[in-house]
């Protein structure tokens, strides 16, 4: 088996039977980011010769028996909006084009732990608002599947990273489907996990209360074993819990998971490419044991303009800080104070982002607060409830991760309402705070990967694993990755 054929876990074993050095792992991958990286641009920057001593210091660790873990020695890529120790942590922004920060994020410290060994930031629609990965400052990321087409949002660049095999698994982050959304367009395995179970002290945010560090991988095992060692309490986040670590997946057997399938998200505006493959997925667990059952969710149809609303808000105040006073772009010339102001966050942030801040901005603005963000929270507890509803007749629900498959690079740049809709099968769990999974299902007719959801209750991480784990016994589609040329 070929080296780029090995899912994460595999590679690891063979790191720690000594049939691959860490060393010959980490220079196979960056030999092959030299081949795609023209092509692809996953990256925002390779921090190549860092890597290479990582890589025989963890081998040292690794002989000597410090690192013992499944993933040591497994070369890896990070999403460009979570710190790390002196390496650019810029959120593919201009106002942060040269931030180097002094600490890395609690997940890069439990991985670092672990043995990993990073080799890069991966690139990331600017400040994680988009859902193609076209808004970042350093240009446009491909999807390795189609050049022509979008690899997804914002963490396309992780995505497509794994799809190409430049590395084994990636950490997204995931506030509205950032994680789901480019796992299905890329054709990997991507996991958000329950808000809280990862901490997200040094994860540059987008939206507070939404925000959700996760997993990019080859397999539902590899995202399980990934999970497992950046979940946890973390005093620095004081929204962080306790959350019980999921057990690695085992077996295809689902006898007695009831599987919800809610017709409210298969009706219109879902291609039928789509719907046939997610269906397919379904009747694959239902042959595994689980029992498919119909359940209703109307209030999806209200999720994309609550979920826009409390984004938005929680983004026009978080982005605030950036000013040009404290840290950040700051233009070279200018008047006064508050011109400053204007023309650092004028030329700062690109589009999309100044779309956001003004739209958040409005919705808290005074008179019209009570009328758009007061009701939007509103609508977000309608969502819990309606999945609580879900859940009390199935343990978790399959669902598409998207409307489409991966649509053509600038299709939807001026049209921000038609790319703010692909998000609808994705922003309900972030607004309920749940975790959901996505693997990919299939293809449709033009070979671009499909991928389908699952959600469960809080703190099931588990659940979804191993029932995506049993799917994944039986179809070839996760080790499926673009054909060599």
């Amino acid at each position: 088996m070929e080296l780029f054929d090995l899912a994460a876990l595999e590679l690891g074993a063979k790191i720690r039977a000594r049939e691959i050095g860490v060393e010959e792992a980490v220079r196979a991958c960056l030999a092959r980011m030299e081949e795609k990286e023209p092509q692809v641009h996953a990256f925002i920057r390779v921090t190549r010769e860092q890597a290479l001593r990582r890589a025989r210091e963890v081998q040292r660790g690794i002989d000597e028996g410090v690192y013992t873990g499944p993933l040591a020695g497994v070369p890896m890529a990070v999403k460009d909006l979570i710190s790390t120790r002196d390496v650019e942590t810029t959120c593919a922004s201009r106002m942060l084009e040269h931030y180097v920060p002094v600490f890395d994020a609690t997940v890069m410290q439990k991985l670092q732990e672990a043995g990993a060994v990073c080799l890069g930031k991966t690139n990331m629609d600017e400040f994680a608002m988009g859902s193609t990965t076209e808004s970042s400052y350093f240009g446009v990321t491909h999807n390795p599947w189609n050049l022509s087409r979008v690899p997804g949002g914002s963490s396309g660049g992780s995505a497509a990273a794994v799809a190409a095999r430049e590395v084994f698994y990636a950490l997204g982050s995931d506030t509205g489907g950032s994680i789901r959304q480019p796992a299905s367009f890329c054709g990997v395995t991507g996991l958000k996990p329950t808000y809280g179970a990862v901490s997200r002290y040094g994860l540059l945010a987008y939206a507070s209360s939404l925000d959700q560090i996760g997993p990019l991988a080859i397999d539902a095992r590899d995202a399980a074993a990934v999970t497992r060692v950046i979940m946890g309490r973390d005093a620095l986040d004081a929204t962080s819990v306790d959350a019980p670590l999921p057990g690695m997946p085992e077996g295809d057997a689902l006898s007695g998971l009831r599987v919800g399938v809610p017709e409210d998200y298969f009706g219109e505006g879902l291609d039928e490419q789509v719907r046939e493959r997610v269906m397919g997925a379904a009747r694959e667990l239902q042959a595994r044991g689980a029992q498919l059952v119909p359940v209703r969710m109307p209030e999806l149809a209200y999720a994309i303009p609550a979920y826009y609303v409390l984004a938005c808000a929680e983004a026009s105040s978080n982005l605030s800080r950036y000013d040009g006073v404290k840290y950040g772009y700051r233009p070279k010339h200018f008047e006064d104070l508050h011109d400053l102001y204007l023309r650092s966050r004028s030329e700062g942030f690109g589009p999309e982002v100044k779309r956001r801040i003004m739209l958040g901005a409005f919705a808290l603005s005074s008179g019209y607060y009570g009328a758009y963000y007061n009701k939007a929270l509103q609508v977000k507890a309608l969502i819990k409830r309606a999945f609580d509803r879900c859940f009390e007749q199935a343990d978790l629900l399959i669902t598409p991760a998207a409307p489409t498959t991966a649509y053509p690079l600038g299709s939807n740049t001026d049209d921000p309402i038609k790319m703010y809709l692909g998000d609808i099968y994705t922003v309900s769990v972030n607004m309920a705070g749940l975790p959901g999974l996505c693997f990919p299902c299939g293809f449709d007719e033009q070979g671009l990967p499909v991928g389908a959801q699952l959600i469960g209750p809080a703190f099931s991480e588990e659940r979804l694993l191993r029932a995506a784990h049993a799917y994944q016994l039986h179809t070839p589609y996760h080790r499926q990755h673009p054909g060599e040329e």
